[in-house]
């Protein structure tokens, strides 16, 4: 096997060795677990602000089983529409796997119960499958705008009281771990069976794939310095009194955008 797909499996492989390790420090690494749980409270506190309520409702509902399918449909349309019919199995085979898997790992990990998050892992396989099925030159920009939208849906589930900061990164490294196998499988067959040059896409530059998470950082960057400019007590006295809140929100929005740079870097050409 040449050495892109191999590289596409060992960051599925990675993906499943940081899924291990998370779980086994949100049950029996009491550090980590009692910042899991600290945390959740600190993001559940957020509720008692009206905007962020209904910010947080509307984020979590279209990843619900019946508005999902709908959603689902637009990266297969998308690939379609592109000629790209390993792509729609692809697609396919990301998004049934990964829930799958997910709602397989609530019933069989010990103890069984909602770890992983459904709906991170949904959102982020939505967002990755959509990075496959769009032309390579609209990757970047896609990857940006689905990882920004992954941590939303992250940040919501946990204000929402229905997931952990934990079973959050689970569900994405869950998505992350079912894609890279993917992409995997489809450069290995694309090296065995080769498409017509005319489905070809012309490679995207590394710039413009590192760019796609710069652009993401350099945003909320730019908001954290705006409020610490505006609050700066405010903001200094609440990031001390939330530690745990602060480092699981960066964990949260660190793995979306790591692991959405990784699909993007394995699709690249």
């Amino acid at each position: 096997m040449a050495i892109r797909p191999r590289v596409a499996l060992l960051g599925a492989a990675t993906c499943v060795v940081a899924l291990a390790f998370v779980w086994f420090a949100a049950f029996h690494v009491g550090l980590f677990r009692h910042a899991d749980q600290s945390a959740f409270v600190q993001f559940y506190e957020l509720q008692g602000h009206g905007s962020i309520a209904w910010l947080v409702r509307h984020l979590v509902r279209p990843f619900d089983p019946n508005p999902y399918v709908f959603l689902v449909l637009v990266p297969i349309l998308v690939a379609l529409l592109r000629g790209r019919p390993r792509v729609v199995v692809g697609i396919g085979t990301i998004v049934l796997g990964a829930n799958a898997s997910t709602e397989l790992l609530k019933h069989l990990l010990v103890p069984p119960g909602t770890w992983p998050s459904g709906h991170s892992t949904a959102a982020m396989a939505l967002v990755l499958a959509s990075v496959l099925a769009v032309p390579a030159r609209l990757r970047p920009a896609v990857a940006a705008l689905g990882s920004t939208l992954a941590i939303g849906v992250g940040y919501s589930v946990v204000a929402a009281g229905l997931h952990t900061p934990s079973e959050v990164l689970g569900g994405f490294l869950v998505s992350g771990a079912w894609t890279l196998a993917v992409v995997g499988g489809l450069l290995a067959s694309e090296q065995r069976w080769p498409l017509d040059r005319a489905h070809g896409n012309p490679p995207v530059s590394l710039r413009a794939v590192l760019g796609a998470p710069g652009a993401v950082v350099l945003g909320a960057s730019m908001l954290g310095l705006v409020l610490v400019i505006t609050h700066p007590d405010d903001v200094v006295s609440y990031a001390r009194v939330h530690q745990a809140f602060v480092l699981e929100a960066a964990g949260i929005a660190a793995l979306s955008l790591a692991v959405s740079t990784a699909v993007l870097l394995s699709v690249r050409r």
